[in-house]
């Protein structure tokens, strides 16, 4: 069964952690919750729920997971201005490490520099960082190219959530 990490912080999309990470979890795969600071309880922004971060990002390697997951809000804001998450990142994805955000996301992954030439998707508020970063912008519920995985907003979670498993 395989690692995976989700990268997190305050303000995440409620669903959008919550149901990847209990898909995952029922999957039998091992999941990992990684903040800034270990063992901080990190809310969602609509405070359904709330995960302690079990690692610190200065604590992992990418060597140790085989995927990274990125739920939206505005969690990614503050994750992607921390240059140990964008190098982990940015790790992961040399290794072809599934790398899967939805909604704010993929703004961790502009950061690492890694959608070049990657078709993706998000919020339709981020479009235009996509398309600046270099990445070819799909408006589809789900967007599979390689390793990275992205979606739009929770309507499309199912979708989401699809594609992770298959690719674990």
């Amino acid at each position: 069964m395989a690692k995976v990490c989700f990268l997190l912080d305050n303000g995440y999309e409620d669903s959008e952690m919550k149901n990847p990470y209990d898909a995952v979890s029922e999957a039998g795969h091992e999941t990992v919750v990684v903040g800034i600071e270990k063992g901080v309880e990190l809310k969602g922004k609509k405070g359904t729920v709330s995960y302690t971060s079990d690692l610190s990002i200065s604590e992992v390697k990418a060597d140790d997971y085989d995927a990274v997951i990125i739920p939206g809000g505005s969690a990614p804001e503050a994750l992607r201005v921390n240059d140990e998450v964008v190098q982990f990142v940015k790790q992961a994805n040399e290794q072809g490490k599934v790398i899967a955000g939805i909604c704010h996301g993929p703004q961790v992954m502009i950061s690492a520099d890694i959608l070049k030439g990657v078709s993706a998707t998000s919020y339709i508020g981020i479009r235009d960082d996509l398309k600046n970063a270099g990445s070819i912008f799909l408006d589809q519920e789900v967007v599979v190219d390689g390793n990275i995985i992205t979606s739009r907003t929770p309507k499309d979670e199912p979708a989401f959530i699809k594609e992770i498993l298959k690719k674990l």
